[in-house]
């Protein structure tokens, strides 16, 4: 019998069985999948899959009052966020000029993810996440209000931008942990699946609407700066609405978790935890150039609206807006499936990368928006996947330092990939800087796909007509 790696309720073992990796029980003990294609394809086969009629539907988790309240104020400050997003790229660019300094901003955003997530999950572990979260979006919103201010009253300069936007990554560092593994606490077990996916379509939502909403702000402005000032201030009112829903939850309605005990080294244990499932390694591994170098769209936007398209603010923000109408669609589809399966993130990653390499070369802003939109949908299709492993498969009392690898992973490398991107940019043109990302999203998506078959000796197969995919099975005996 070979050690135990896992110990959690039996509804959590679908996605790692799917995924041809061998599950827990409830007693902890490692279960072999049976050595047929079947028990890999066909979840019906499975009998910890079936969900009662009533808990179907895409919208399932809503009918939770909790999680209710907090979508309905998410929605909002996504839309203020992706705005502040936007204008702050079109604030630097305006300003500076330049695709290195475009870069050198994302990355401050997010460098405090790469130093800090792990930890901002440790505190998500030990503490109330719902007190965390009031903490963490009211200082986004304070935040907001001074960039606002700042920029309206014309007193705004690109160092400052820099310090904002390394200070908001900071508060982020601890804001996701603890607002990605909330939702469990808000809709259980049963529900999670559901609810990350609409989570990220929750997220998506505000990538349509922001965009074409910051887009016009700027426009209607005589100044391009003042117009970006407004929409900081539009997106501080939003945190209203996030941390009024926050307020409003009842604390007896949510389910009880195990928090972790004190104690030094806490962070370390998800590291741990992580290396001994080669299926959420084959996660982080592909998430990790996902994140890195095929998601640096806030990088390349902008410079494909200027630079080769020769268009203005307007249309950068409707070429985000309908690359996020395509990513919103990809996460309501994922909102649909019972079970997260590590192959979908795979083919996901590995499409997005084809796709991406593709609409490198269209030649016209219509051909390019309409491509992004089918790349969009496979973006968020892989991320939203890969944030439901991560969350469905992992022991109760890990889930929040477990949450800050996965972030620490797929957000933490921008900071390396963003002012990567811009030089490049500068130095090969932007065309060829795209084709490069996407090409290496899908090397290392077919890369770990076979390593996760050679190392739970399985092996890969592709099917072309019928439903085409490519899966990992069980090798015939």
């Amino acid at each position: 019998m070979r050690e135990p790696v896992l110990t959690e309720p039996a509804e959590s073992i679908e996605a790692t069985e799917l995924a041809g990796i061998p599950g827990p029980t409830e007693t902890g003990e490692i279960i072999e999948v049976p050595d047929s294609a079947e028990s890999v394809e066909s979840p019906e086969s499975i009998p910890a899959q079936s969900v009662p009629a009533e808990r179907n539907g895409l919208f399932r988790s809503l009918r939770n009052r909790n999680y209710r309240l907090f979508a309905a104020g998410q929605v909002i400050s996504n839309t203020g966020t992706w705005m502040q997003r936007i204008a702050q790229d079109w604030l630097v660019l305006t300003i500076t000029h330049s695709g290195t300094a475009l870069g050198i901003v994302t990355a401050l955003q997010f460098l405090p993810i790469l130093l800090f997530s792990v930890w901002g999950g440790v505190l998500a572990d030990r503490f109330p996440k719902r007190t965390m979260l009031m903490i963490t979006q009211s200082s986004m919103g304070v935040l907001a209000a001074i960039l606002g201010v700042l920029t309206v009253t014309g007193h705004i300069g690109v160092w400052q931008i820099y310090v904002f936007a390394l200070l908001l990554g900071t508060v982020t560092a601890a804001d996701t942990p603890a607002r990605q593994s909330f939702v469990v606490e808000m809709v259980g077990q049963q529900d999670l699946q559901n609810a990350v996916s609409l989570n990220s379509a929750n997220f998506n939502l505000g990538r349509v609407v922001g965009p074409a909403v910051a887009g016009l702000f700027i426009g209607l402005f005589a100044s391009e700066i003042t117009g970006s000032g407004w929409a900081f201030v539009l997106n501080a009112i939003s945190y209203v609405a996030v941390v009024g829903g926050l307020a409003l939850i009842r604390k007896r309605d949510l389910h009880t978790v195990t928090r972790a005990r004190r104690g030094r080294g806490g962070q370390l244990d998800a590291f741990r935890y992580v290396r001994t499932r080669p299926d959420l390694m084959a996660v982080l591994v592909t998430i990790s150039v996902f994140g890195t170098f095929g998601l640096n769209f806030p990088v390349l936007l902008p410079l494909y609206t200027t630079q080769i398209f020769h268009s203005g603010a307007s249309a950068y923000g409707v070429i985000s807006a309908i690359m996020a109408a395509g990513s919103l669609l990809g996460a309501l589809l994922a909102a649909r499936r019972k079970v997260a399966r590590v192959r979908v993130v795979l083919v996901g990653a590995f499409l997005f990368g084809l796709l991406e390499m593709t609409s490198a070369v269209m030649p016209t802003i219509a051909s390019y928006a309409a491509l992004l939109a089918v790349t969009g949908l496979c973006s968020l299709t892989t991320a939203t996947t890969a944030n439901a492993v991560m969350q469905t498969t992992v022991a109760p009392e890990l889930r929040g330092r477990v949450t800050g690898v996965y972030i620490l992973v797929f957000m933490g490398g921008t900071p390396l990939g963003s002012p990567i991107v811009g030089w490049l940019a500068g130095e090969i043109g932007v065309r060829w800087t795209q084709g490069l990302c996407g090409g290496l999203s899908a090397i290392a998506a077919l890369g770990v796909a076979y390593w996760l078959a050679k190392t739970t000796d399985r092996q890969i197969r592709t099917r072309l007509l019928a439903r085409p995919h490519i899966a990992v099975v069980a090798r015939a005996a």
